[in-house]
């Protein structure tokens, strides 16, 4: 039998198991694992959110403090650190307790965080708050990806790109309501206390709606063979999942590249206006919300691999559309078509890696040693773009990620999406 035969006879056997099947779920018995689609597309939602929103108001608390770049800098990477360091535990974790309990707490603290940063006077508070906040958020980022992942298998077919499409949307709409908060005059702190009380609520109310998604009776009910040999696989770092973690670090590099780069490459190189050129980043975040909106459908209907090839060809053809065009607007178109084709790059690389020990305690660190990958891709990659800008060129260097999204594409090894 194939690797996609047998991702589709899992398939078959997942959409009718009950959500209680091989776990410990005392709030949702006996009910189909599309009970907790929602619920955990919602995560993503508030995690964005709250994110998106300390991110868009950095310039605030820069001007709040008086920090100078150099110094704001600093606390960027104490937050990511922070993040990166609690990631390492959370897949062990929740391997044991399962993702639920950790997402409660995780839901629950960040909002309070999240207020206090625009509380506290000084810049010692404000570090110790701000690497609070990135350890938090690293553990609810690998414990919500986990979480989806265990409930996508259940619920039998793709929902990975939806998930990731909510937390594009909340981007969005963190950076408008901080347009429309700051234009009318909210400070800061207000800002973020009312952003807090709304993230405390959904975080209430999802924390009652989560399903479980512990594999401690798949321990109990093993043999103490296998019980020994989890344990000593339990570090998570296979070959398989090394391979598929530095796909996801070449994505969010080429991700990071578009995000951080592609407005100053338009006004630098093709004489864009800032405000013309600023449109590129929309065009991009624009373009990956909806094909993250379509995505789980379209994998549905052609396959995972098929999907993702398409996807990276996609993605190429936009960037080089970007970097070949000397007009500025077919500059931002191409960018426009490279956050479509990568839209989906991500949230089926993620769900690979959930299939390659389904149903194994193992599973969840090893969803959260990709989510080390795909961090670190993001945190160094716009720098480690820049730094390649100086001794080659801008354009130069952009178009050498062209290459890296076609090898990600042909040579990036996925299974069959779940199907029902």
């Amino acid at each position: 039998m194939t690797a996609e035969e047998q991702t589709a006879a899992h398939a078959t056997t997942m959409a009718g198991r009950p959500v209680g099947a091989g776990s410990t779920t005392s709030e949702n018995p006996g009910r189909p694992g599309n009970a907790g689609r929602w619920p955990a597309t919602a995560v993503f939602f508030l995690n964005g959110l709250m994110l998106s929103t300390y991110v868009v108001r950095l310039g605030s608390l820069k001007g709040k403090h008086d920090l100078n770049d150099g110094q704001l800098g600093l606390i960027g990477m104490v937050f990511a650190v922070a993040a990166l360091t609690c990631m390492q535990g959370v897949g062990p974790l929740t391997a044991r307790v399962g993702t639920r309990p950790v997402l409660r707490t995780s839901l629950l603290v960040m909002p309070v965080l999240l207020a206090l940063i625009g509380l506290v006077d000084g810049v010692v508070e404000l570090v110790v708050v701000v690497t609070a906040l990135g350890a938090v958020h690293g553990a609810t980022d690998a414990a919500m990806n986990t979480h989806a992942v265990a409930i996508e298998r259940r619920f039998g077919r793709p929902m990975l790109n939806g998930c990731h499409a909510a937390w594009s949307v909340s981007a969005v709409v963190a950076s408008l309501a901080t347009a429309v908060l700051e234009r009318t005059g909210v400070s800061l702190a207000a800002h973020l206390a009312a952003t807090a009380v709304g993230l405390m609520a959904g975080g209430l109310l999802l924390g009652r709606l989560l399903v479980e998604t512990s594999t401690r009776d798949r321990a109990a009910t093993s043999s103490p063979a296998q019980r020994r040999r989890d344990r000593r696989r339990r570090g998570g770092w296979s070959r398989q999942v090394v391979a598929l973690g530095l796909t996801g670090t070449a994505l969010m590099v080429c991700e990071g590249a578009a995000l951080g780069w592609s407005a100053i490459f338009l006004h630098d190189s093709r004489g864009a206006s800032l405000g013309l050129a600023a449109t590129a980043v929309t065009a991009y975040t624009g373009a990956q919300a909806l094909g993250r909106v379509i995505g789980d459908r379209l994998a549905l209907r052609y396959g995972a691999p098929a999907l993702f090839r398409t996807g990276g060809v996609v993605a190429a053809c936009g960037l080089a559309m970007a970097v070949l065009s000397p007009n500025p607007v077919t500059a931002i178109g191409g960018f426009a078509v490279a956050g479509a084709g990568a839209s989906v790059l991500i949230p089926l690389a993620y769900s690979a890696v959930g299939q390659v020990k389904e149903d194994s305690p193992e599973a969840a660190t090893l969803i959260s040693r990709f989510t080390t990958f795909t961090y670190a891709g993001t945190l160094f990659g716009p720098a480690a773009i820049g730094w390649a800008a100086e001794f080659a060129g801008l354009t130069w260097t952009l178009a050498a990620l062209i290459p890296v999204l076609c090898a990600v594409a042909f040579l990036s090894r996925l299974p069959g999406c779940p199907q029902r």
